[in-house]
């Protein structure tokens, strides 16, 4: 249902995003790699059990105090290094991706891994709930562009609408990548556009003005 990124490669947007980060960028691209292998993952899955199964066995590695299981597993192994494992918010990101294993539900993804998603970039679990609202409306975006299902596509911008912000938010430094990414969605959702397949260069272009001007 899902179009898979390359096996072991970066999409091209997170790694824009990503350099926004400033110091704190080398993280932040592993936990964009992370959630680019989840997403693999449940692409690549046909039985349910199975993909339950497999992202068990993420967050067991994840979690694993020892630093024994999931060792040998470079992305693993570069989490532990900078001190990544695990990451804020695994078990609603995991929870989220697991939504569209079998039968979609589409907002216990987009709360789950958006949230999930954006506490790890965050660095930290007690995030405003508006910040994890901005990340549930950018995962249905994100999902917008990435599932062959045109159905499930129109719902998923129709749902993020819904979670669109209001009024004003205190977008801290440190919260940069996470601000460009909720206004691209936001752009395209306010004209019921699904996100774009790809990094092109219209995005490029919209993401150096939100970057600049911050909308």
């Amino acid at each position: 249902m899902l179009k898979v990124e390359t096996a072991g490669e970066l999409p091209p947007l997170a790694s824009l995003l990503s350099a926004y980060a400033g110091q704190d960028a080398p993280r932040h691209r592993l936990v964009w790699a992370l959630d680019a292998r989840f997403a693999r993952l449940v692409a690549t899955t046909s039985e349910p059990m199975i993909g339950q199964m497999r992202l068990t066995w993420w967050n067991d590695a994840l979690t694993d105090d020892s630093g024994v299981k999931g060792r040998g597993e470079p992305l693993i192994d570069a989490m532990r290094a900078l001190d990544a494992a695990p990451p804020p918010g695994l078990t609603p990101w995991l929870d989220g991706w697991e939504a569209l294993i079998g039968e979609i539900d589409l907002r216990a993804y987009a709360e789950g891994r958006g949230g999930g998603l954006f506490r790890a970039l965050a660095g930290r679990d007690d995030i405003p709930e508006w910040l994890v609202r901005a990340g549930t409306a950018w995962a249905l975006w994100d999902l917008s562009g990435h599932v062959g299902d045109d159905g499930v596509a129109d719902r998923a911008i129709a749902l993020g609408r819904q979670n669109l912000l209001s009024g004003k938010q205190d977008w801290r430094p440190e919260w940069r990548p996470m601000r460009i990414a909720y206004h691209l969605a936001r752009q395209d959702m306010e004209k019921g556009r699904r996100a774009p397949a790809g990094l092109t260069p219209a995005l490029y272009l919209r993401l150096m003005r939100v970057a600049l001007i911050g909308r």
